[in-house]
């Protein structure tokens, strides 16, 4: 999957099919640049990529060796985690400076830089396409005030994806006009094709699903020839698409999420539904609900059943379906809270600083923090690991005020058998990689994710309120935690997922991870 839309290729695209976006594209291109150059800098400056070698900070300024004995220098500020790429960011290799990431890839000659270099083109192309696409801030109420317009609505705010990954906006090979169609940050609807699937070459797991199967247009407009025994009807069901673009939520069932398949790569993964999902989704989240009853204070999303069509005996990845509890209206995924606000532009967070604390971000961190850490640090005590990222990871908010956590999709969770046995819990029959006792690989799935999650937070609360970030993290530290929970949160160092060096690598899909100084270290 290497065809997908460039800058130039999404503005020739525009100028046939939307005119109108045309002005607010080609204004929103150099900011788009710099934030997918700011978050390749900074994976350059933290991971452990082939072909790199030492790093060196001085004077304001971060100088990598490559291989050859050659420097990349950048400013030091622009690499740091989260940090706002600066206007007009440029990265100097060999005497020239570069302000394109694909163009800088491709000059640095990296070990299969070229497939990355073409995934960032469209990441920038598409990242400028959402910026350009917002509606300017209402200058209304809060958004926080009131519930929720429709189901999809926080998620639909993030317009600029995943904070690190300089693939934020990948989605190899979508065409400009399906871009539009079909992302979330578009605001759009979209309507999903029922397919009739022969009842002898279909697959249900959890309450079970009649052979229907809710195909997404993209994947009814690509996949569905192939094969002829499908039987397409004149019924769709218009849903509207989340944060991740392939799960929706559909507009005649409120209460309920369906996870589609998309053979689309975004970021750095085709979003397809694997068999081991289909069959672990709706037996781990009954046992998560049965494990964490005792805390009352996360909510496991239940994926009630799931679907899929056989092919040579086998569940199709891309022929497939799950189907999710949708959270209540006042549940934020954290992601949405360093989303630009409708009523201000400013991070929607800002709006639970003012509603629920005075102004004051510390009080709504520390509160953030001792809603989200027990029970995240407990289950990993237990045995089980949470990719707690801000995707998955939603809030209740009541007031401003973060009052229970809210989890979904069990696909990166790490579970021990060996911890829930200890603990005397007998785990449920479990597919795919989500069974482990390597207590690091335990940990890492956690940490990881918050790492992230809480990173986010401090720098835009930061930013924000003008206030130190370590200030920040130390009301995050403060969290009251057993001692064993606390030396779990508060180690030298955090690991995070070195998601370019891994695109780079032989192996893409095999986990690499960097490790970057605790801000919470005792």
């Amino acid at each position: 999957m290497t065809q997908a839309p460039d800058a130039h290729a999404t503005l020739h695209a525009l100028a046939e099919q939307r005119p109108e976006l045309v002005g607010p594209y080609t204004a929103a291109l150099p900011g788009a640049r710099a934030a997918v150059l700011g978050r390749l800098w900074g994976a350059i400056a933290r991971e452990p990529i082939d072909g790199v070698g030492h790093r060196i900070s001085r004077d304001g300024a971060v100088t990598v060796a490559l291989a050859d004995g050659r420097g990349l220098t950048g400013p030091a500020d622009a690499a740091v985690p989260f940090a706002p790429a600066p206007a007009g960011l440029a990265v100097r290799w060999d005497g020239q400076p570069y302000d394109d990431a694909s163009a800088l890839l491709r000059a640095l000659a990296l070990p299969r830089a070229e497939r990355l270099a073409a995934e960032l083109a469209n990441s920038v192309a598409n990242l400028a396409l959402a910026r350009a696409a917002q509606p300017a801030p209402h200058g209304g109420p809060a958004a926080l005030t009131g519930p929720a317009p429709h189901p999809a609505f926080w998620e639909q705010l993030v317009v600029d994806g995943h904070p690190l990954h300089p693939g934020c906006r990948t989605r190899l090979p979508m065409s400009t006009a399906e871009v539009l169609a079909y992302a979330p940050e578009h605001r759009t609807t979209v309507e999903l094709r029922l397919v009739e699937v022969p009842a002898r070459r279909w697959l249900a797991t959890g309450a079970g699903l009649p052979p229907v199967l809710p195909l997404h247009p993209w994947q009814h407009d690509h996949v569905l020839d192939a094969h002829p025994w499908l039987r397409p009807t004149r019924r769709v069901a218009p849903a509207r698409p989340l944060m991740s673009l392939r799960t929706v939520a559909p507009v005649a069932h409120p209460d309920q999420h369906w996870k589609t398949a998309v053979d689309v790569q975004m970021t750095s993964a085709v979003r397809t539904v694997s068999p081991a999902a289909l069959r672990n989704g709706p037996v781990v989240t009954a046992f998560l609900a049965e494990l964490t009853r005792p805390l009352d204070a996360i909510t496991v999303l239940p994926e009630t059943a799931a679907g899929a069509a056989l092919v040579d005996g086998e569940p199709c990845r891309s022929l497939a379906v799950l189907v999710r509890q949708a959270p209540p209206g006042d549940a934020v995924p954290l992601a949405a809270l360093a989303a630009p606000s409708p009523a201000t532009g400013a991070p929607l967070v800002t709006e639970a600083v003012a509603l629920g604390y005075a102004g004051d971000p510390v009080a709504f961190l520390a509160d953030l923090a001792g809603v989200l850490l027990p029970p995240l640090l407990w289950l990993l005590r237990h045995g089980v690991a949470l990719e707690a990222h801000g995707q998955n990871t939603l809030v209740v908010l009541a007031g401003g005020r973060p009052r229970r956590l809210m989890y979904r999709d069990v696909g990166g969770v790490r579970i021990s058998p060996a911890l829930l046995h200890r603990h005397g819990v007998e785990p449920p029959p479990l597919h795919g990689d989500l069974a482990t006792d390597d207590p690091e690989e335990l940990r890492t799935t956690l940490l990881a994710a918050l790492g992230v999650v809480l990173g986010e937070q401090v720098a835009v609360l930061s930013r924000a309120y003008d206030v130190a970030p370590a200030t920040l993290w130390a009301a995050i530290a403060a969290t009251p935690l057993p001692e064993a929970d606390r030396a779990v949160l508060t180690g030298p160092t955090l690991p995070v997922k070195a998601t370019t060096a891994m695109r780079l690598a032989s192996d893409p899909l095999e986990p690499i991870w960097a490790r970057l100084p605790n801000p919470m270290a005792r």
